[in-house]
């Protein structure tokens, strides 16, 4: 009778005993990462939202707002350009 797959069984033993230990863990951390994810891009987008809806409708305002200009035809008179020497 061989011993040397004794030693594996053991450390297979071992994995197991590590994985019932240390799953709870690790997929709480990857659950609260994830979490913290989504909050942080709500929280931002959010915030950005409450940003570019103003700035949009300020913009918006000013390009829609009526020229002060009034156009005519008449001529206008423009003096002929200084010569530099």
């Amino acid at each position: 009778m061989t011993t040397t797959k004794k030693p594996f069984g053991m450390l297979g033993i071992g994995a197991a005993a590590c994985v019932a230990c240390c799953a709870g863990p690790i997929l709480g951390f990857v659950a609260v990462t994830g979490l913290l994810t989504v909050t942080g891009l709500a929280l931002f987008g959010t915030v950005g939202l409450l940003i570019a809806v103003p700035a949009i409708a300020l913009i918006v305002r000013r390009r829609r707002r009526p020229s002060t200009c009034t156009p005519s035809n008449e001529p206008v008179t423009i003096a002929a350009p200084a010569r530099r020497n």
